[in-house]
């Protein structure tokens, strides 16, 4: 039976047998980079989100693939291609941190989306979610310098000591150390002396997610 989870996961399996991310894929196709997230799987109430047929149709053209393959890949009957090798480094939507206080960037859960990204090569493999914010100004000092790129993994489980970005409904977007969550407020300790700790309640704070890596 063709499901909605067989066919995303082929699409994932189709972008592995090809060395890719699902970004990746996208990308190569023609389609936006954030077409495959994880995060446009679902509705923001929750109903499933098909990939549209010119989608399908575009990324078994810009692989190479058959139907029939992407077919057997639905099915759970497909097999890395030979000589196959996960790919070791990929690519991920890059923006500035005073890009990312406007809007249209970032969908209700803090997922890239919209236009304006650019993209940046790592040297390790991320995840499909993952993206990049690039340090301006020195706000973040001594830890982050100007120019700095930090990589962010929206969704990730966060705790105590956790480094992490943290978005406000007004636009404003910070780097600081995780001190404590709660349903009411959030406490973060600045990574700058010369700034303050923040203590901000949650019906003000738009997203939160983990910064996995950095550059330095």
């Amino acid at each position: 039976m063709l499901s909605h989870d067989r066919v995303w996961a082929a699409i994932d399996a189709l972008a592995e047998r090809y060395s890719l991310s699902a970004s990746g894929l996208a990308r190569r196709a023609g389609l936006d980079s954030t077409a495959f997230n994880k995060s446009k799987r679902l509705s923001s109430d929750g109903r499933p989100r098909w990939p549209s047929t010119e989608s399908l149709a575009k990324i078994i053209e810009a692989t190479g693939a058959s139907l029939d393959e992407f077919t057997e890949l639905v099915e759970g009957r497909g097999k890395p291609a030979p000589g196959y090798l996960p790919a070791q480094g990929s690519s991920v939507p890059l923006l500035g941190f005073a890009q990312a206080g406007a809007g249209g960037f970032f969908d209700d859960a803090g997922f890239p989306a919209g236009q304006g990204w650019d993209l940046i090569e790592l040297p390790a493999r991320a995840t499909e979610t993952s993206y990049a914010l690039q340090v301006q100004g020195d706000s973040m000092l001594p830890l982050y310098r100007n120019g700095d790129v930090l990589i962010v993994e929206p969704g990730a489980a966060t705790r105590k000591g956790d480094r992490v970005v943290v978005k406000t409904n007004a636009g404003e977007v910070m780097a600081k150390v995780l001190d404590r969550q709660t349903a009411n407020s959030i406490v973060l300790v600045s990574l700058n002396p010369d700034h303050p700790d923040r203590d901000i309640p949650m019906r003000d704070v738009e997203w939160v997610a983990r910064i996995v890596w950095a550059s330095q």
